[in-house]
Formats: C-alpha cells, sequence, structure tokens
C-alpha cells in the first residue's frame, strides 16, 4: 500500500445498490457506502452490524466500486461516517466524480467540513433514542437549504420534543424537516395525524427500504 492509499483508506461495513429508502431523494436507485463504526448508541438502531468489523479500503477501490453501479445518487452513511476523519475526503472525491452525494449522519459530529456540494441529511436524536444529550446543536447554524433535518419518533413526548425544537431553532426556514416513525414501535398513521392536526409543514416518511425488504441487512 503506498502512501495516498494508507491516507485515504476507510473502514467499510459494505457498499449497495438499492432505493434510497428515505429523505427527499426516496425512491432514487442509489449506491450506498457504509462505513464501520459509531460512538452512539441509539435504543432504536437498526445497523448494530456495522459498530464493528468492516474491511479498510482505499479511497480508489470505494469509488471503483460504486462505479460498477453506474449510479446518479450516491449516499455515504454508517454507523456514524463522520466519526473516521477520512470521510470527508471520500465525500469531496464522489462529488468530484459527477455523482448526486448525500451523508447520513447522527449530528453528534460536526458537519462543518463536509463538502457544500453534499447534501446533510442530519438526525436530531429524541428523547426516546436515550441519546438526546450527545446532539451538536451547534451544527443547526451550519445546515443550508441544500440539508435536511430527520426526527425519528417514537411516541407523543419525542413528537412534541421534536415540534419545539423545529420552533426554536427555526429549522423550517434553514432547510427541509423530515418526521419518521420508529419502527415497529410508532404507529404511522398516529404520526400522520399528530403532523395534519398542528398543521405542521414537515415530510412524513416512511422507511421505503423497510416497507419492500424488512430488517434485511444490505438493503
Amino acid at each position: 500500500m503506498d502512501t495516498v492509499d494508507a491516507i485515504n483508506r476507510l473502514r467499510i461495513t459494505e457498499i449497495f445498490f438499492s432505493l434510497q429508502g428515505e429523505s427527499s431523494f426516496v425512491g432514487f436507485p442509489t449506491v450506498f457506502v457504509r462505513l464501520t463504526g459509531c460512538p452512539l448508541r441509539c435504543s432504536y438502531c437498526d445497523t448494530e452490524y456495522a459498530f464493528h468489523g468492516g474491511q479498510w479500503m482505499n479511497q480508489k477501490t470505494i469509488l471503483d466500486e460504486v462505479e460498477k453501479y453506474h449510479p446518479r445518487y450516491v449516499t455515504v452513511t454508517g454507523g456514524e461516517p463522520l466519526a473516521q476523519k477520512n470521510c470527508g475526503t471520500l465525500l469531496s472525491a464522489l462529488c468530484d466524480a459527477g455523482y448526486h452525494v448525500s451523508l447520513e449522519t447522527s449530528g453528534a459530529v460536526d458537519i462543518s467540513t463536509v463538502d457544500q456540494r453534499v447534501a446533510r441529511i442530519m438526525d436530531l436524536k429524541t428523547p426516546g433514542s436515550a441519546e438526546c444529550d450527545r446532539n451538536l446543536m451547534t451544527n443547526i447554524e451550519k445546515l443550508s437549504t441544500r440539508d435536511q433535518v430527520k426526527f425519528v419518533i417514537g411516541d407523543r413526548s419525542d413528537y412534541d420534543w421534536s415540534v419545539a425544537q423545529v420552533n426554536e431553532h427555526q429549522l423550517l426556514s434553514r432547510c427541509e424537516v423530515l418526521f419518521s416513525p420508529v419502527y415497529n414501535q410508532m404507529e404511522a398513521a398516529q404520526l400522520a395525524e399528530w403532523i395534519l392536526a398542528d398543521q405542521l409543514p414537515v415530510r412524513f416518511q416512511l422507511q421505503l427500504h423497510k416497507i419492500i425488504w424488512g430488517n434485511e441487512p444490505g438493503r
């Protein structure tokens, strides 16, 4: 391995081709690059298999693997991808290659160094996640209209907290806001009714990939 490869390598859990299941890009065929490792332990986490293991890959190998699918959209996810210091370099390289690039991040790590061409899809962890205290609230002021904030909601308390954050931080004037029910915990119809009752102009979303494939890894 040469010096450049060593500097640019990342630990990768998987690279796969699927339909985007969330965000404003939902439904588009997308290559997902899932990085290994996460400093959080959310109560509803569905990717615990990405906490450990993985395979070291250099940036060129990752780009070559992505190109095999000839995608238009690429999503870098985790775990928490920004926990690996070379994630930013990979994001920029994917943008340079001409892809529409999005990043799925927990919001617990500073997003300011992420390439401005990347759509940052940032969670704000609700109380029910058991990781609410990990939210790095200074990230909010760094959001742009290119970005999206996601709230994963497990009950009425989570919903009320999320609405309070939307209002307090004027999130709707900063970026698109997504409300999603915790899979197999929060009734989707109930969350939809709360949003309609409050006439809340957020994007309600279900996880399309789980509707199609359930919790199958690599989907």
